[in-house]
């Protein structure tokens, strides 16, 4: 075992290397048909690498359904730190049927866990010792050679895992670039090891900084091992079979995700260094004037007085001027957003008085404010643990964001909140790293517009001015970590690409609200925020859906939240990997609300590379194009092609967008991924698992992008399986192998629909989704080589937050034989189903009928499809037949 070589010194005391601690002998073994408990004791002397070993300890095992195993190693008198139930609830239950079986050895203790149904093993602790000390977890298992596993994010490497000298950090920082090989904004201890004879999950309930090992070598062998800062083990594996029972399985213990908005998954526009109010109607006034759908405009810190949250540049972005700007795009059934940051200026300003007053933010051990440094200078960081931030943060945003006296937003970015911190650590002076405080910089000036703003009002005109310069020993039972711990420099370094555990963010050795060193919460700093950010926007708007936007997550923070990718970079690789991103957090975290900054963050994108992401944009949960300020701006409408790019891909997006939020609304309910990776329709196809570059947009539809700069032609994978061009409607026949499609155009991205599906498509776009929801729908039935298809249909008011009325769809083909039948509960009014579309047909029929009644048909012969006139009431269930 090659934990660690050699002898190491700590605080005076010998240790062991890893490789010759002794382990543990487990005794008093009761067994029952639902699970077992055992003691745990040290087999040998201590080895005391990183820290001291637990003399003692405690085993739990809990078969708690038919397909989920809970193992727990945790001390006895259980003071060692564990995620709090209300930050992660535990789901409980007891099944004397599993399919999962946990093989005990006493001595040495290990511990497997096999697959019943086919004997496999799938975890096996054998080949290494368990390490349990005051800041070290160690734990080995076994994994077959070249394993498919995924996850263990947030990263940005290959979606499917390296598998030799491979370490994936958990440790959440501020990843400008989105660097491969690095600990990036969050922090998901899940991994999914799919193999061919079914695929079983994973899941560390740990939020400890840590190490995640893979690799292969001829001692050991292909193995995973785990090393942690501290915490316990607390595994839940969940045994599939399929990898999409695995993300069922996986949402039931972290939380299913949060219904969205129906009109958040329309078109986004954002900028970092919009200079003035008047630029951004500029920008909303120019997407109109090419024509281009955009349904939300977004706009950055640059709104802050000297960048404080919670105020307004009062030249550059006045307030009534940001009303007039709200109340323009509300009138055009378009939206608007602000983002707010965690950190708080340390000044004398309201946000901050009031946050003292209440006692929120995090405090030395002497009751003095831990200063940092973000945007604003000298900073002060809500700790959200304390029972008074929650209402403090609705205060804020109750004013700030009032309806009739504040800028009205229709959902929230956060942003900053791993959390960051500019000031290096230790920050003895972080006055020394607060430009904007002592020097604030000069904003450029207020400009005229550059045209005049038709739809806005006549005095919507810049003034004539400028700006100017900008522990005690815990009680048992406790959970919240031993004392005597080196909470900033821990004897075991994690490979945080920061640095220090502290560097840059909150100082690891400050204690939360309840006890809660920051060492031991720091990966949920982000997901805290964003639970008290959701119920401040109910706060605002008791009845709606809040639609927030985060950037730092932890497991379940899909049950509040969605998530844009970070601060990449406008290069081709980081196209590339916004897929991996894109597949990581929608099908394995479970959330589905997430997209990448499309044209790229950092950087100078490039007309080519800008029109492909817009395409590939067009095709995630979230979809926004968001750029630097120091970066030449980038909306789509600044090239032709790319303003055609936009208009074809969002276009295609929202005559899809009811079969999408049909997908997102049963991933909310069930937890089957409303987006996922070829291999999890097809688990038993051994090319799948390796395709890093398509993907499925809801369940039927293959999105298949060019990926290469400079390529018009692109190699795509097809399963053994009947498909249908998207654009075309052609059928075409996948073999298991691949095909190269050729003389694609920066307007073309190949799309395929997977045969056996309808898709229900609004019969044609808008330009909001407002006016969307007016028009009627298609039907496109793609039968499967089985000659059947089914499909369905989620309607509802698209915003409430308790969902009173909805109307249910759902599509048969069988044959020649389309029946449509629905349960009706949300008024759809007068729409209808205008059109049916079957594809597939090698030969005009002779007849068609809509419930017993002869209907216009045509046949196109090039496509082998037939296009029917149906033109019923969508209140109404209907019958077709081709003859």
């Amino acid at each position: 075992m090659k934990f660690l070589h050699g002898i190491l010194a700590l605080s005076g005391i010998v240790t062991l290397a890893l490789a010759d601690c002794p382990g543990y002998i487990a005794y008093n073994v009761a067994q029952s048909k639902v699970g077992l408990t055992a003691d745990l004791k040290l087999a040998g002397p201590n080895c005391n690498a990183y820290g001291w070993d637990f003399g003692y300890l405690k085993l739990l095992v809990e078969y708690q359904s038919t397909e989920r195993l809970h193992v727990m190693i945790y001390d006895p008198n259980e003071q060692v730190y564990q995620v709090p139930t209300f930050i992660v609830p535990r789901p409980d239950g007891s099944s004397a049927k599993n399919d999962l079986e946990f093989d005990l050895t006493p001595n040495p203790f290990s511990f497997a866990v096999r697959r019943k149904s086919t004997g496999e093993t799938l975890f096996d602790t054998k080949g290494a010792p368990l390490i349990f000390e005051s800041q070290y977890l160690g734990l080995r298992t076994a994994l077959p050679n070249d394993p498919n596993i995924y996850g263990l994010g947030e990263h940005s490497d290959p979606f499917r895992l390296n598998s030799t000298n491979y370490i994936r950090t958990l440790w959440s920082r501020d990843a400008y670039t989105i660097p491969a090989g690095t600990n990036l904004y969050g922090n998901h201890p899940i991994y999914f090891d799919h193999r061919m004879s079914g695929t079983h999950g994973v899941f560390l309930l740990n939020s400890n900084g840590m190490d995640i090992k893979i690799n292969n070598d001829p001692t050991d062998g292909q193995y995973l091992e785990y090393n942690t800062n501290g915490g316990v083990l607390d595994f839940y594996f969940l045994s599939g079979p399929n990898p999409t029972d695995v993300a069922t399985q996986y949402s039931e213990i972290i939380g299913k995700s949060t219904m969205m908005p129906y009109w958040g998954f329309g078109f986004h526009q954002c900028r970092y260094g919009y200079q003035d109010v008047y630029e951004v109607a500029s920008v909303v006034y120019n997407y109109s004037q090419a024509g281009i759908p955009l349904e939300t405009m977004w706009t950055d810190i640059d709104y802050m007085n000297l960048r404080q949250v919670f105020t307004l540049d009062p030249e550059r972005f006045p307030l009534e001027k940001m009303q007039e700007l709200v109340t323009y795009l509300h009138d055009h059934d378009q939206h608007y957003v602000l983002m707010v940051d965690p950190a708080v200026a340390y000044m004398d300003y309201p946000p901050f008085n009031l946050g003292q007053q209440e006692g929120i933010f995090m405090e030395f051990p002497n009751g003095t404010i831990f200063q940092g440094v973000v945007w604003p200078g000298i900073t002060a960081f809500p700790d959200w643990f304390h029972p008074n931030t929650q209402g403090y943060w609705n205060t804020e945003f109750d004013s700030f964001f009032n309806a009739d006296t504040g800028v009205n937003i229709d959902a929230l970015w956060i942003d900053m909140n791993e959390a960051s911190n500019f000031c290096p650590f230790p920050c003895a002076n972080p006055a020394a790293f607060a430009v904007f405080n002592s020097d604030p910089p000069t904003p450029p000036p207020v400009r005229a517009n550059p045209r005049p703003l038709p739809g806005f009002p006549a005095d919507f005109q810049p003034p004539n001015s400028t700006t100017s310069r900008i522990m005690k020993r815990q009680a048992d039972g406790s959970k919240l970590g031993i004392s005597g711990r080196d909470l900033l420099t821990p004897p075991y370094y994690i490979h945080n690409a920061a640095g220090a555990l502290s560097m840059n963010t909150i100082r690891t050795d400050l204690y939360h609200s309840g006890g809660y060193a920051d060492y031991d919460v720091h990966n949920l700093y982000g997901t805290m925020m964003s639970s008290t950010s959701y119920n401040a926007m109910l706060s605002r708007r008791p009845n709606n859906r809040p639609l927030v936007i985060t950037r730092s997550t932890y497991a379940g923070a899909g049950t509040k939240v969605g998530h844009w990718l970070g601060d990449n970079v406008s290069t081709w690789d980081k196209y590339r990997i916004s897929i991996s991103g894109l597949l990581q957090f929608a099908s394995l975290y479970q959330v589905p609300m997430v997209g990448s900054d499309v044209c790229g963050y950092a950087g100078d994108t490039t007309e080519e590379l800008c029109a492909r992401w817009a395409m590939l944009g067009a095709f995630s949960g979230f979809y926004r194009n968001h750029n630097s300020n120091d970066s030449p701006p980038q909306e789509f409408y600044r090239w032709a092609s790319v303003t055609a790019a936009a208009k074809k891909a969002i276009n295609a997006r929202y005559q899809l967008l009811d079969y999408f939020y049909t997908a997102f609304q049963q991933q909310s309910v069930s937890g089957v991924p409303a987006i996922s990776p070829m291999w999890f329709p097809y688990p038993t196809d051994t090319t799948a698992p390796l395709i890093e570059l398509q993907y499925f947009f809801g369940p039927s539809i293959l999105i298949s992008p060019v990926t290469d700069e400079g390529a018009t032609s692109v190699s795509i994978y097809l399963p053994n399986d009947q498909f249908y061009d998207f654009w075309t409607l052609a059928p075409v026949t996948g073999t298991g192998s691949y095909i190269t499609l050729s003389n694609l155009q920066l307007t073309d991205i190949p799309i395929h629909i997977r045969g056996g599906s309808i898709i229900p498509m609004r019969a044609q776009s808008a330009n909001t989704t407002t006016a969307l929801r007016q028009n009627n729908f298609n039907l496109i039935v793609a039968p499967g080589t089985n000659n059947k298809a089914t499909g369905s249909l989620y309607i509802d008011d698209g915003d409430s937050l308790v969902t009173t009325a909805s109307s249910t769809y759902n599509f048969n083909y069988a044959g020649k034989t389309l029946t449509v039948s629905g349960v009706q509960g949300y008024d759809v009014g007068n729409l209808q189903w205008s059109q049916v579309t079957v594809l597939g047909v090698n030969k005009a029929p002779k007849n068609v009928k809509v419930n017993g009644n002869n209907a216009q048909y045509t046949y196109n012969a090039n496509s082998q499809s037939v296009t029917v006139t149906v033109n019923v009431a969508l209140k109404g269930a209907f019958a077709l037949t081709l003859q």
